[in-house]
This record gives C-alpha cells, structure tokens and sequence, in this order.
C-alpha cells in the first residue's frame, strides 16, 4: 500500500511547528544592546571564564614519523574578568580558534600567541588555554621490525598575563608494561605484570627547543619493564616477556626512574609524574606520585 503524505510544511505544523512572528527588537549587531560590556561595580573579578569541551581538528609536527599529522584536539579557552566588566562575549573565543587552526601548526609557541590575542580581543590582562590530543608514532617490533602506530596522549596548558608574561606546562600520558618484582622473587616460575600508565608534567625553560614529545615517551617507556608494542609476531612476544622478566619494577620505582631522567634535562624545571598500574591480580589499581621543583 502506497501512503500519500503532505507536503513538508504541513507535516512540521501537524508536529507543532508554528511560523515565526515579526518581532519588534533589532535584527543589526549595531543596534543590538551589548549586556557583558556594560561597564559597573560587579562585586569580584573572575579568574577563569570562558568555554571548554571544544573539539577542532589540529596539525601536529613530530621529529618520529609521521612527521605532520592531523588529530581532533579538545580545547578549554578562558580569560580572566575584571570587576568592571559584566562578561566577556564568548563568540570571539571560538572565532580566534578558528582563526588560529586555519593558518598554525599545534604547538606550545603557537599557543603562546594565540593566548595573548585572546586576552586582548576581551580587553582582559590574561587568558589561559588548555588542549588535549592524541599522538601518533610508527613503532617498530622488537625483533621483526614489524610497523605500527603507537600513540600517546598530550595536552598542553599555556596562561598569559601581562605583568608576568607565560607559563606553559606540558603533559603526557604513556602506556607501558611493568611486572611485580615480589611476584618473581616469591614464584617458583612465572610472574605477574600488568598495563601502566605514566603521565609526566613538565614546566620547562621559555628558551626550550626540545620536542618534548618524544623525550617524555621515551622517559616512560626506558624505564618500565617493557613496551607496549601495536605489531608483535612470535619472536616478538618471545623477546618482550623476557625483557619484562629481566626488569621488574614495582610501581615507586616507576615513579622514580622516570623522575631521574627528567632530572637530568637542564630545561626541565619541574615536573609532576603520576603512575598507575592496572593490577593483574588486583581488582585496585597501584598508585604514586612524585613532584619536584629544581627552583624551589
């Protein structure tokens, strides 16, 4: 049977769409009141305000291949807010992004200048950024040299003021493998081991030309008992077990191998290391965290 709708108009109205009325408030930008830019005593200034959760597509350069890649990043835009000002107006947040993904590279430079156009678009001292991704790398197996791609996740955080100038902090999380040195000293044969993740933030000197990428995954991944491979073929899996079993490390001396390497760069100033092991034999995960400052 061959049903006969109406046409398409009829059917929104018969669901409750209605027609727009005329309107009697102005249709022009220049005509319209601006209420975040009347200025007044609002009580407090505001030190973040601004918008987050915002995905946009973003190139990446890499000294590992691929060299240029393409990833979806997820931003937090903010500016700080002075009493004075009602609001800031939130359109002019994403347009700068847009602005911003059409003509730079992602990186902590470029970031840089894109935080200290936002403060001055709102007519603020300072604005802060925050953008989360995922980055990819062809990793070869241990034995085979079969490729794949690995990938780590990044974000970067870059605030601008204008008395004090930049901060920027750069994080990283890295997959790896660790395997329980109490579990081998006690086991007459086998050991357990588990996925671990290692994030590491750094705050590092404004001059650093360092691809930080790449040295934060290779802190985490010299130091675990081993890596996490996207390709492994028999002789693969032979030879990461063993290497696993050769270099147990409880989840401290994750932590702390890993601080020993950001320690010796010179542009490293601070960092923060969190791990965390999914444990194998566990329903909780095993945790610890070290900080340190080399200016404090």
């Amino acid at each position: 049977m061959t049903r006969v709708l109406p046409p398409k108009a009829e059917r929104h109205r018969m669901f409750g769409s209605v027609e727009p009325i005329e309107g009697t408030k102005p249709k022009k930008k220049e005509d319209m009141p601006d209420l975040q830019n009347k200025p007044s005593d609002y009580f407090f200034p505001i030190q973040q305000v601004g918008i987050s959760k915002v995905k946009y597509p973003v190139m990446v350069e890499s000294v590992w291949a691929p060299e240029t890649q393409t990833a979806t990043a997820e931003f937090r835009l903010t500016t700080n807010l002075g009493a004075d000002y009602k609001g800031i107006n939130m359109s002019r947040l994403t347009e700068q992004l847009h602005s911003f993904y059409q003509v730079h590279l992602l990186s902590p430079e470029t970031l840089r200048e894109l935080a200290a156009i936002l403060a001055r678009e709102m007519n603020q001292t300072g604005a802060q950024i925050e953008v989360t991704f995922p980055w990819f790398f062809v990793k070869k197996a241990p034995e085979t040299d079969k490729e794949g791609l690995a990938h780590a996740e990044l974000t970067y955080k870059v605030e601008f003021d204008e008395a004090t100038g930049y901060q920027t902090e750069i994080s990283l999380e890295a997959a790896v493998t660790t395997l329980c040195p109490c579990s081998k000293e006690i086991s007459e044969y086998s050991a357990h081991n588990q996925r671990s993740f290692v994030t590491m933030s750094i705050r590092t000197t404004e001059d650093s030309q360092t691809d930080w990428k790449t040295a934060l995954v290779e802190a985490a991944e010299s130091n675990a008992s081993s890596i996490l491979y996207p390709v492994l073929k028999r002789p693969d899996e032979k030879a990461v077990t063993e290497r696993a079993y050769e270099n147990p490390r409880f989840v401290e001396d994750l932590a702390r191998l890993v601080a020993a390497d950001l320690y010796e760069h010179e542009e490293v100033r601070e960092f923060t290391i969190h791990c965390r092991n999914e444990e194998s034999i566990h329903q909780h995960d095993a945790v610890a965290k070290l900080h340190y400052n080399k200016d404090a």
